[in-house]
C-alpha cells in the first residue's frame, strides 16, 4: 500500500457507513482540539463527514479504518485487537492478579486508560504544602499520558493489542510496530524529525492535544519525569513492536522505605533490599510474625493515605483481595482501625492506642 501512496488507516472499511461513526465521539474531538487551541472555534458546528473527511479519512462516501478506530461506536467489532489490555502481575510474569481490556473508540481510549489507572492500578501519594493537601499521581500524568498515547496511534493496528503490564517496581507497555529502518532508539531519545505510522490518526491526535508534533514527544516525556525527580523510562524495540520501561520509584519508596522520598530510598535501597531476604527463611512462628508486620505495614499505609483503597492495597501487600480483607477485619475488630463513611466515598481512620 505504502508503495502507492496508501496506508491501511487510509483504505475504506467497506461495509461501514457514516451510521458507524458516534456522535459524541466527534463532539468530543472537536471540544479538545478547540479548547487546546488547535482548531477554530468554528469547527464547534462540524458535522461527522466534515471532520472524517477533513482528516482524509473518507473515501466515496464510506469512513476509511482509521476513521472506525477514532470514531467508531463499535470498532472493536471490525478490529478485535483495537482495544488495550491492562495486566496486575505479582512477582513473576506467571502471576497474574487482576486484568482489564479497555475497549471503544481511541479518541476517547487515553482518557479512558488514564482513569482505569487513576482508580485500581497506581496510587497517589499524599503530601503538605503549608495547609493544602496535595495528591500527585505516582507517575507525572502528562508524560504518562503520552506514553499511553503514542503507544495508541503509533502501533500497527493490524497486529495485536497493546499490552501493559504492571509491576510493583515498574510498568511495561508494549506496543507492535518497529520503528523506521532509519530511526533507532538511540536517535529516537535525541532530535529526530516525526514518522508517524498513521499520519492521519497522529494529526487527528495532534489536534485534540494528546501529542506534540515535530517528534517532541519523548523530549516531552524524558522532562516530564525529570521534572518530578523521577528516572525517565527507557524504550526498546522487541517482539516486533516498541518497549517502554517505567519505574514505579514512588510506589516502591512508599511500599519498602514508609517515604515518599526518593532519594532518601535510593540511600537506604540495599538495607531495605535485604530484609525480604533474610525473612524468606523463617518457619511457623516467623509466619506470626510475618502476619504482625502485614498488619503494622497495613496501619501504617491508612495513616500515610486514609484514602487508600482495597485495590491499591493489594498492590503495596502483594496480597489477594481476600487476603487484605481478612487483614481489615481483623484490624477492626481489634479497634486499631475504623471505616468512616461508606465503602466507596468513605475513609480509614487509624486508632491511637495509649
Amino acid at each position: 500500500m505504502k508503495k502507492f501512496g496508501r496506508s491501511w488507516e487510509d483504505m475504506p472499511c467497506y461495509g461501514a457507513t457514516i451510521d458507524d461513526i458516534d456522535p459524541e465521539a466527534i463532539r468530543y474531538f472537536l471540544k479538545k482540539g478547540i479548547k487546546e487551541k488547535r482548531m477554530s472555534p468554528d469547527a464547534e458546528n462540524s458535522t461527522p463527514e466534515e471532520v472524517i473527511s477533513n482528516l482524509g479519512l473518507m473515501e466515496d462516501g464510506v469512513p476509511c479504518n482509521g476513521a472506525i478506530l477514532l470514531f467508531g461506536k463499535h470498532p472493536q467489532r471490525r478490529f478485535v485487537t483495537s482495544a488495550f489490555k491492562i495486566g496486575r502481575f505479582g512477582s513473576t510474569n506467571f502471576d497474574l492478579l487482576s486484568q482489564e481490556i479497555v475497549d471503544g473508540n481511541l479518541i476517547q481510549m487515553p482518557e479512558r486508560v488514564m482513569r482505569v489507572l487513576d482508580e485500581k492500578y497506581l496510587i497517589r501519594p499524599i503530601h503538605y504544602e503549608g495547609l493544602q493537601r496535595i495528591e500527585p499521581l505516582e507517575l507525572p500524568e502528562e508524560a504518562l499520558r503520552e506514553i499511553i498515547c503514542n503507544s495508541i496511534v503509533h502501533r500497527d493496528h493490524q497486529g495485536t493489542w497493546t499490552q501493559m503490564s504492571i509491576y510493583s517496581d515498574h510498568i511495561r507497555l508494549w506496543n507492535e510496530g518497529k520503528l523506521p529502518d532509519d530511526l533507532s532508539v538511540e536517535k529516537l531519545m535525541g532530535k529526530h524529525t516525526s514518522q508517524p505510522r498513521n499520519p492521519k490518526m497522529a494529526e487527528a491526535f495532534y489536534r485534540a492535544g494528546f501529542i506534540e508534533a515535530w517528534g517532541r514527544g519523548i523530549e516531552k516525556i524524558v522532562n516530564g519525569f525529570k521534572t518530578d525527580g523521577l528516572t525517565p523510562p527507557t524504550f526498546s524495540v522487541e517482539q516486533g513492536g516498541v518497549t517502554v520501561h517505567i519505574p514505579r520509584e514512588k510506589f516502591v519508596a512508599i511500599n519498602l522505605g514508609g517515604t515518599t522520598d526518593i532519594d532518601q530510598l535510593k540511600g537506604s535501597e540495599k538495607s531495605d533490599t535485604d530484609r525480604p531476604k533474610a525473612e524468606s527463611n523463617s518457619d511457623q512462628k516467623g509466619d506470626q510474625k510475618s502476619d504482625q508486620k502485614s498488619d503494622q505495614k497495613i496501619i501504617e499505609i491508612l495513616k500515610g493515605n486514609p484514602n487508600t483503597t482495597i485495590h491499591q492495597l493489594m498492590d503495596l501487600m502483594q496480597l489477594s483481595e481476600s487476603g487484605i480483607k481478612k487483614i481489615l477485619r481483623k484490624l477492626k475488630q481489634t479497634g486499631e482501625i475504623r471505616r468512616v463513611g461508606s465503602d466507596k466515598g468513605g475513609h480509614w481512620e487509624v486508632i491511637n492506642r495509649q
